[in-house]
């Protein structure tokens, strides 16, 4: 393909980046050892960031995207051959490295995983990051003792792409699932992912500052971060442990010792970015099988083209996207 079309984000000083769909040749694509035919890629809060807020990436123009999944085109890597279907996530793809929204990508080695038989490309990509992080999520707090008969699992952000696929996810695993959302108009969408109960998400912060609180929760989900993961950590049972993967409720939190001293508490940070390659697998090879949502087809899903990314992008930072949200490129 000598030309191919991509969303390009430009800016000058300190002004927002101006997004713009442009033709692009082979001279423009980065360094790397493998070069991908794009099927698909998500968007991300992530995403948004970079291409609305021009925040994370220092150097323009810029093609953001921190996903994608497709088929080998050309490697000079010996463990990929044109033809093989592959997916990138994170490291510094869409950030300091051009990124998933592209017809064509190029992308060092070292950051591709092998589609694991049981996933397609869409399918992948309806998982993204965002169901990698949910994922995570949950064999952290499953290798840190926890199983549906130890009580309720309470998902923040429940409406948003890690919280959908961690409710369906949790269900499918027996769970008693809590979704807690800023939209309970979203109830009967997250009781169709197998959410029990559904709450709003002011249940979830304080309304005093107390150090420690009735126990409620076995474990937690946390995409949100800031006053949820204040009051999440003084709920959780005894032995309990809450995943924390983002930070859309602020960076600051306000706890003290007593969780963790007096109920043995755990709070486990969850990072899909430098996430090594071994555990990366892994945890990809269980999502397309007994993590595997069973809702990835028909409701978490929405689906775009290329034209429509700049508003979805603007969409998502506004907290107006439900689920997960696939652009087609392939």
């Amino acid at each position: 393909m000598n030309h191919y079309r991509a969303l390009v984000a430009d800016k000058e000083g300190e002004e927002q980046p101006k997004l713009s769909i442009k033709n692009l040749t082979a001279a423009d694509l980065p360094e790397g050892e493998v070069t991908i035919r794009v099927a698909y890629s998500s968007v991300n809060y992530k995403d948004g960031m970079v291409g609305i807020q021009g925040r994370m990436v220092k150097n323009y123009p810029h093609v953001p995207g921190i996903d994608l999944s497709g088929t080998v085109t050309e490697s000079s890597d010996s463990r990929y051959q044109p033809g093989d279907q592959v997916i990138v996530t994170s490291y510094g793809l869409g950030i300091a490295h051009y990124g998933g929204y592209s017809e064509i990508a190029r992308v060092p080695a070292g950051w591709v995983v092998p589609l694991p038989e049981g996933l397609t490309l869409r399918e992948a990509m309806i998982l993204g990051t965002a169901g990698f992080t949910a994922a995570l999520s949950v064999q952290r707090l499953e290798d840190n003792g926890l199983t549906p008969d130890k009580g309720q699992v309470v998902v923040a952000g429940a409406s948003g792409g890690v919280g959908s696929v961690a409710v369906n996810i949790l269900a499918k695993r027996g769970y008693e699932v809590t979704a807690s959302t800023g939209r309970l108009s979203e109830e009967g969408y997250l009781k169709e992912l197998g959410a029990a109960h559904v709450i709003h998400r002011d249940e979830l912060t304080e309304s005093e500052k107390r150090p420690i609180r009735r126990p409620q929760w076995a474990a937690a989900v946390d995409p949100v971060g800031g006053k949820t993961l204040s009051y999440l950590l003084s709920t959780l049972q005894y032995g309990g442990s809450v995943a924390t993967s983002g930070l859309t409720g602020g960076v600051e939190i306000e706890t003290s010792v007593y969780p963790f001293i007096l109920r043995g508490v755990n709070w486990l940070g969850i990072d899909s970015v430098e996430c090594p390659m071994e555990l990366r697998r892994r945890v990809w090879e269980r999502l397309a099988a007994d993590l595997k949502p069973t809702m990835l087809s028909t409701t978490i899903v929405n689906e775009i083209t290329l034209d429509e990314l700049p508003e979805e992008l603007a969409r998502i930072l506004q907290g107006q996207v439900r689920g997960r949200t696939i652009v087609k490129l392939g």
